[in-house]
């Protein structure tokens, strides 16, 4: 299980890494510009700090996954992880239309490798909790 507490840190870090390019990618200073001041800097700022907590997470399971694993209070904090990342799952289907994936290519592509990343991540935090 602390394997799989280390791949799931190295995942954190590049997805909290990938937020860095989202304003360029998704090309924000056109999309927002006719948006309020403070709408736009909600956005980055908040997309800051998601990417910032993810990247803390993933420390955290590198850094201290044998502490997740016998403490209860790592229990307690992969339980938090695995809520966080389990509603993210469920926004992926739920939330988000499928007409920003079907029929593209490429966004369906994006759209499979994050489903079965929030998968993944949902069931190694699920594990570490019962663990």
């Amino acid at each position: 299980m602390e394997l799989h507490l280390n791949i799931v840190g190295y995942l954190l870090i590049l997805l909290s890494l990938l937020h860095c390019f989202f304003p360029t990618y998704f090309n924000w200073k056109k999309e927002f510009a006719a948006v309020s001041l403070l709408s736009r800097q909600i956005m980055y700022v908040h997309t800051f700090f998601i990417g910032l907590i993810i990247f803390l997470m993933g420390i955290c399971c590198i850094s201290a996954a044998t502490d997740l694993l016998q403490t209860r209070l790592g229990h307690l904090l992969a339980l938090g992880c695995f809520i966080f990342w389990v509603i993210r799952l469920l926004f992926q289907f739920f939330v988000y239309s499928p007409r920003l994936w079907k029929g593209k290519r490429f966004e369906t592509y994006i759209h499979v490798i994050a489903s079965l990343l929030w998968c993944y991540l949902s069931i190694v935090f699920f594990l570490v909790y019962l663990h």
